[in-house]
Order: structure tokens, then sequence, then C-alpha cells
């Protein structure tokens, strides 16, 4: 099966990339509901524009390719610099302090699920099943012993 990316962005958002980026590094690789629903309970303003990108991906997936969101997943998010702003405060004497208000191009791409995605990959041996790997497993004592 052939992976498909769609994207969609959201150029000049009025937020630092720094910030924005901090969301966007949550959800890269998410399954996209799973992301979206961690991003509905993360309290940044960044999570809401993100969000709108989100589902603005998702939509262009459904409406363009006729694909599923069940199908989809997050394969990057980014929060790229944009142009910034300068204004100026007034200070004491006569003076003046820069204020720089800061813009963020969010990009935000989705692709269809590969084969095997979310299934986790144990480690074994060459000719070793999987239930010896767990049975072999060193058990971690319930208490740490008490110092006297």
């Amino acid at each position: 099966m052939e992976t498909k990316e769609i994207r969609a962005s959201h150029r000049y958002a009025r937020i630092s990339d720094q910030k924005a980026r901090e969301v966007t590094r949550a959800i890269t690789g998410m399954p996209a509901s799973h992301a979206l629903n961690v991003l509905n309970f993360t309290p940044k303003k960044a999570a809401v524009l993100i969000g709108k990108v989100l589902r603005s991906a998702i939509a262009n997936a459904a409406v363009l390719h006729e694909i599923d969101a069940d199908d989809l997943y997050v394969k990057s998010a980014l929060a790229i610099k944009g142009p910034i702003l300068h204004r100026i405060m007034p200070r004491a004497r006569g003076s003046a302090a820069p204020i720089r208000k800061r813009m963020a191009h969010i990009i935000v791409i989705v692709a269809t699920k590969p084969e095997g995605f979310g299934e986790k990959k144990k480690n074994v041996k060459k000719g070793e099943s999987a239930d010896a790997v767990v049975a072999d497993a060193p058990k971690k004592s319930r208490r740490r012993a008490k110092k006297q």
C-alpha cells in the first residue's frame, strides 16, 4: 500500500515559534485522532492553533483523497520562524526599549499509516520465541530493604 502525505499550514500565526514547537514535538508520530485528544487537553495557546491546522489536514485528506481519519498519523508537525513586528516601549529619560512581536508558520503533515504502525517490537534473539524472553526477564522487588 502506498502512503500518501497531506499537508495543511497556518502562516503568520501570532505566536513565537519556540512556544509552538514545544507542542508540535508532543504530537509528532501519533495517530491523528490521538493527537487531537492530546491537543484538546493541552492548556497552551499553541495547542489551539495547531489543533486547527491538524483538523484542516484531516479534512483535506477526507475531501481530496477520500482517506478516513482513523487511517492517518501525524508524520511531522513544524513551527518555523516567521517575520517579526518591531515596536518600541517608551522608557525613562526619553529612551526606548524594543518589543518584538514574533510570528510563526505552522505546518502539519499527515500520512496514511504504514504496515505494522503502532506495534511494539520485542528484543528477540535469533532462534528464540518472544515468550522465552518474557519468562527470563528479571523480576523487580516490590519493596526496598529498610536500612537499619
